[in-house]
């Protein structure tokens, strides 16, 4: 018989042998590293790419309602102004197309949904013989008023604001000082120019011409009135 410590240290080895046998497997690495990142963005690159490649392709209209980009078109409260696009803008669950308006004058850009345009007072350019109708007017009697500037002003600015030519050259016809008259205001000035540059514009615009060669004509008129 074996001696009892050598037993015990064979009992012992036996264990630790067994032991050494029951380590936990090492877990395989999970799927989707760093490869699994390129692929997702290189597929995220290939649907930007197909978006951006759509919306190229999409076709963008020229004109609606008889509006056509390059038109020059009258919004009242700007005057004259070009259309120099059509855009689409998202508004809350819509997608709304929109003429881009340009005022060079102004340094300013205008966006007009496409379906507002006859509520917003946004129109054509007007004809030969409504500009003849306000050159007309020019050379009528100035119409003077003995009420407070305040009130006259605010006349003048509404009708400044329709956008309708005829009614801006009465602005300009009866605030319009020949040499020897009263001379004008600041504010009836200003009320003044800007009401001869409206008009100047859209007759430039409709006569094919300059703007500044417009308002030389215009100054001649009152003149010869």
């Amino acid at each position: 018989m074996k001696p009892e410590g050598a037993a015990g240290r064979a009992k012992s080895a036996k264990a630790a042998k067994a032991g050494k046998s029951t380590k936990p497997a090492k877990e395989p690495k999970a799927k989707g590293g760093p490869r699994a990142k390129r692929v997702t963005k290189a597929s995220d690159a290939s649907t930007s790419s197909a978006t951006a490649e759509a919306r190229r392709k999409k076709k963008v209209p020229t004109e609606i309602n008889g509006f056509s980009v390059g038109d020059y078109v009258v919004y009242p409260a700007h005057g004259v102004g070009r259309i120099t696009g059509i855009d689409e803008r998202a508004v809350a669950d819509q997608t709304l197309q929109m003429f881009v308006v340009a005022f060079e004058k102004d340094k300013m850009t205008l966006m007009v949904p496409t379906d507002k345009v006859e509520s917003a007072g946004m129109r054509r350019l007007s004809s030969k013989e409504t500009m003849d109708a306000a050159i007309t007017t020019l050379r009528g009697r100035a119409r003077q008023r003995r009420v407070m500037w305040s009130r006259r002003a605010q006349e003048y600015e509404a009708k400044l604001n329709s956008g309708n030519p005829v009614s801006i050259a009465e602005v300009v016809r009866d605030l319009h000082r020949n040499v020897g008259q009263p001379d004008q205001s600041y504010s009836e000035r200003q009320m003044y120019e800007a009401a001869l540059d409206r008009l100047a514009r859209e007759f430039a615009a409709v006569d094919n011409t300059d703007t500044e060669q417009a308002a030389n004509k215009l100054e001649d008129v009152l003149r010869a009135a």
